[in-house]
């Protein structure tokens, strides 16, 4: 398989890089992390802008209001935004990344018009509605239901860890529409709704994080009226359509944070050299062997990408599940690494970047899918291997 990049790839890259230079110092300052309202005006602008300079939803399908570029070339933004330091999605993660590509790949073509644009243009933020207190990584023992009351459905029940709640416009929600029974297993039933934020009944709790924001949250439905018309999907067909949200949150939805974590390597490698650190023979080899893991990651993905174009669906594959699994436990060493960079004082300091991201790994391998539950997905779906009793 064939790696290396085209001439056309290349033009792409320069273009976008140039354009990179003039816009990153026009930017304003960064908001305070702690400050959801500020950080969703801040990642909108950046949103905006990238629209404005048609580098918005690159890789969606014309139709969908992309750009139709090839999934090389939304690699290769990714590289140069993260290179450049420039920002990430933010409060638009759910949005880019989950909802919108599931919309783009199963919306009826009202749907589409409806909510792509405004995402694209940083207009409207999305919440993701999935996890409940008793259906975490066991998902399809959701007990949030939606019943039909003429053109609506009404629905009552609970979401926990949505992220971004609290300053949505939009939730991705899956709800229980027909229960379960001896004729209808807990994987069916299930359908993809719209739900927006601002309807009576929705209750929104922010939960704290170690690390001090407020990225997450309960959120309580009581009788909620969504329109049949926000149903993404056949009725009874989410769990199909949730698939193609999870094949996007596993399979590119972290492509962004690989290059951070290459860049990050290189910082801790020259800190280490600074503060004396680095005459630790196990931390060079620590080291080494994760710029060598990353390094294999960047190429598992482009592997990835390649297939999914190959194949011609623009859908990620169960790759995106060894991706996701072997990626989450790197993320986590790197910034064990950083801690003994760091020292004991320094690892302790919260105002430190590296601390805060390491306390946000410890979640890695729970957010999208426990690393067990990926570790299923290889070995039936890849692998080949029978199912456990």
């Amino acid at each position: 398989m064939d790696l290396t990049y085209t001439q056309e790839e290349e033009s792409f890259r320069a273009g976008l890089r140039e354009w990179l230079a003039r816009t990153l110092p026009q930017l304003p300052p960064r908001p305070d992390p702690l400050d959801w309202p500020g950080r969703r005006a801040y990642d909108m602008g950046w949103q905006r802008r990238l629209y404005d300079a048609g580098y918005a939803g690159l890789h969606w399908p014309v139709d969908a209001g992309g750009r139709g570029a090839t999934p090389t070339q939304h690699l290769i933004f990714l590289e140069e935004t993260e290179k450049a330091g420039a920002p990430y999605v933010g409060a638009n993660f759910v949005g880019l990344l989950h909802a919108g590509p599931t919309i783009a790949s199963e919306g009826t073509a009202e749907q589409r018009a409806r909510w792509l644009p405004p995402v694209l243009r940083g207009d409207e933020v999305w919440c993701q509605g999935f996890s409940e207190p008793d259906a975490g990584s066991d998902l399809a023992s959701l007990r949030t239901r939606a019943w039909r009351d003429g053109d609506d459905y009404v629905v009552s029940g609970s979401k926990i860890w949505t992220s971004h709640a609290e300053v949505a416009d939009w939730c991705e929600l899956l709800v229980r529409t027909t229960p379960v029974s001896d004729d209808v297993p807990k994987h069916r039933g299930i359908s993809w709704l719209a739900m927006p934020m601002d309807a009576p009944g929705i209750t929104v709790r922010p939960l704290r994080t170690l690390a001090g924001s407020t990225e997450f949250a309960e959120v309580f439905l009581d009788e909620v009226r969504v329109p049949v018309a926000n149903r993404v999907g056949a009725e009874n067909d989410g769990w199909r359509v949730t698939m193609v949200t999870l094949s996007y949150e596993r399979g590119t939805a972290f492509v962004g944070e690989v290059v951070a974590c290459r860049r990050v390597l290189g910082d801790l490698a020259r800190e280490a050299r600074k503060n004396g650190r680095w005459d630790d023979a196990v931390l060079r080899r620590r080291l080494g062997r994760l710029s060598a893991e990353f390094g294999a990651l960047w190429r598992l993905t482009q592997w990835n990408v390649s297939e999914s174009q190959r194949a011609g669906s623009g859908v990620p594959g169960v790759g995106g599940s060894v991706f996701k699994l072997r990626y989450s436990h790197a993320r986590q060493e790197l910034y064990e690494a950083a801690g003994e960079v760091l020292g004991p004082a320094g690892a302790l300091d919260l105002g430190h970047e590296w601390t805060l991201d390491r306390l946000s790994s410890l979640s890695y391998t729970i957010a999208a899918g426990t690393s067990q539950i990926q570790q299923n997905i290889v070995a039936e779906r890849i692998l080949g291997l029978p199912k456990g009793r």
